[in-house]
């Protein structure tokens, strides 16, 4: 049986990974999409971190002076395009302060913010029972991606992918 290694990635590696990238991309049949540069691949995957960027950003939304929305947000990164994107993990707006454009304007600050930081996505979740936030993104010109489905590894799944040896078919 063949020893498998797992290493990680080295700079001399980008050209490497880009081919991958770009074999990921055709077998998706989008290989257009995959336009990341070496240059991009690498200053993403090995420059510093930069030190004015935290892990999560938060947005607080108020009526009236009084708080009554939030929208929480990080950045991921698309290999396709070599660049970040902007993603919205909560965004919520009390009921009795809704309909007053608080999400609306959580979502252009959201907006802005992906275009300054020259992200090339602004994406999220939403339930699919959630008919009002489903309409409301639609309205705000958001496309619902239909091939694409959320797979998640958490507690004991999680901890025993991780605990595995890799020598299982």
């Amino acid at each position: 049986m063949p020893a498998v290694t797992i290493r990680p990635a080295q700079p001399a590696d980008v050209p490497l990974i880009l081919a991958l990238v770009r074999e990921l991309a055709a077998y998706e049949r989008e290989p257009k999409s995959a336009v990341a540069s070496d240059e991009q691949v690498r200053t993403a995957l090995f420059a510093p971190p930069s030190v004015d960027r935290a892990a999560a950003g938060c947005l607080i939304a108020e009526l009236d002076g009084a708080p009554q929305g939030f929208a929480l947000y990080f950045h991921n990164f698309s290999t396709w395009t070599g660049r970040s994107g902007l993603y919205l993990e909560d965004l919520f707006v009390r009921p009795a302060a809704r309909g007053h454009g608080l999400g609306k304007r959580l979502m252009i600050e959201l907006a802005r913010l992906a275009i300054a930081r020259g992200c090339a996505r602004f994406e999220w979740s939403v339930l699919d029972w959630n008919t009002p936030a489903i309409d409301f993104y639609r309205a705000l010109g958001a496309v619902r991606m239909e091939e694409w489905t959320v797979h998640r590894l958490s507690g004991d799944a999680l901890r025993a992918l991780a605990a595995a040896d890799g020598d299982q078919s």
